[in-house]
């Protein structure tokens, strides 16, 4: 269940494969420049960050960053896709609902955010990924074990 979970079998044919490529590649290294930026502007940002759910502003920080900057990463090669979206769902949930209390323009980037890394959790990372070869293997290993 778990590893039907990691790699999906469906949204594998070449055209929607290519979409979900395009989708997490574009909104990954996007995300990505967020995560950046905040690395980079540490020591400024820490000490105005809001704090969420009482973990203050520097872990809230740290974890931002964590969601931003490496989940990222992962999504943008297509490792782990599934795993690494629900960070990166939570943190732009919170930054929607709770940051910016729902409110447009000011939380609209966090929404499309938000409804992106869920439409990458459903449809999983698609054919031109490291899950995808990861999965290829291990049903080779499965097919020849059996022989």
């Amino acid at each position: 269940m778990f590893y039907n979970f990691l790699f999906p079998q469906y949204f594998r044919g070449k055209g929607i494969s290519l979409l979900i490529l395009f989708m997490r590649v574009i909104f990954g290294v996007l995300f990505f420049t967020h995560g950046l930026d905040k690395m980079m502007n540490f020591n400024e940002l820490v000490q105005n960050y809001p704090s969420i759910i009482g973990l203050g502003s520097y872990m809230t920080l740290m974890v931002t960053i964590f969601c931003e900057f490496c989940c990222s990463l992962f999504l943008i090669s297509g490792l782990l896709v599934r795993i690494m979206t629900i960070p990166m769902i939570i943190a732009m949930g919170v930054a929607f609902f709770d940051v910016h209390d729902a409110m447009m323009p000011e939380g609209e980037l966090a929404l499309i955010y938000f409804i992106m890394f869920i439409v990458l959790f459903v449809t999983g990372p698609g054919r031109f990924s490291i899950d995808y070869l990861i999965d290829s293997k291990f049903k080779k290993e499965k097919t020849t074990d059996n022989l």
